[in-house]
C-alpha cells in the first residue's frame, strides 16, 4: 500500500463531493461539497494544504459498463484538475456509488432535502474507500491513470 493522502472526487453537474483519506490510506472521510464552477480551484488549495499523493475521480459508467455523457463530463473535469494540480489522477468505476450514498443517508434518517448537501460527499467517501480497499487487497494502484492532455499553442 502506497503511503500518502488521497482525495476522492465525485463529479456532478452542479456539485462536486470531496473525501480524503489518512496518510496510511486506511479510512476515507467526507470533506466538502463544492459548487462545480469553483471546484477545481478549491481542490487545488486543499491538495496543497494536505500534500496529496493523488486524486481518485469517479468514472460514471452505465450498468453495462459503457460510457455515457456523464463519463465524458467526469473525464473532462479530471483532465482540467490534472492540469491544475500536477499530481496523478486515477479514474475509478463509480457505478451505483450515488445510489448507495442515497440509500445509506436514508437509512440514517436523512430526508431527501437534507441529503442534497451531503450525498456527493458520501459518494466520494464510497468511491475513495473502494479504491483504498482495492489497492490494499490487490497490491496495485486502483482504476486507471489519466493520461495527461498536452496543451498546444496552435
Amino acid at each position: 500500500m502506497r503511503i500518502g493522502v488521497r482525495l476522492g472526487i465525485d463529479v456532478g453537474k452542479a456539485r462536486v463531493g470531496i473525501a480524503r483519506c489518512d496518510r496510511e490510506g486506511l479510512l476515507a472521510t467526507p470533506v466538502a461539497t463544492l459548487a462545480r464552477e469553483s471546484a477545481v480551484g478549491e481542490i487545488v488549495l486543499l491538495a496543497v494544504e494536505l500534500e496529496i499523493l493523488e486524486c481518485v475521480v469517479g468514472q460514471p459508467l452505465s450498468l453495462s459498463g459503457n460510457h455515457t455523457a456523464s463519463t465524458q463530463d467526469a473525464y473532462d473535469f479530471a483532465q482540467e484538475l490534472g492540469l491544475a494540480l500536477g499530481v496523478s489522477i486515477r479514474m475509478i468505476d463509480e457505478r451505483l456509488s450515488t445510489v448507495q450514498a442515497t440509500r445509506d443517508l436514508r437509512q440514517a434518517g436523512k430526508s431527501a432535502k437534507k441529503q442534497r448537501s451531503v450525498v456527493d460527499q458520501v459518494a466520494a467517501v464510497i468511491l475513495l474507500q473502494h479504491a483504498l480497499d482495492s489497492e490494499r487487497i490487490q497490491g496495485v494502484a486502483p482504476g486507471h491513470a489519466l493520461e495527461p492532455r498536452v496543451e498546444t499553442d496552435d
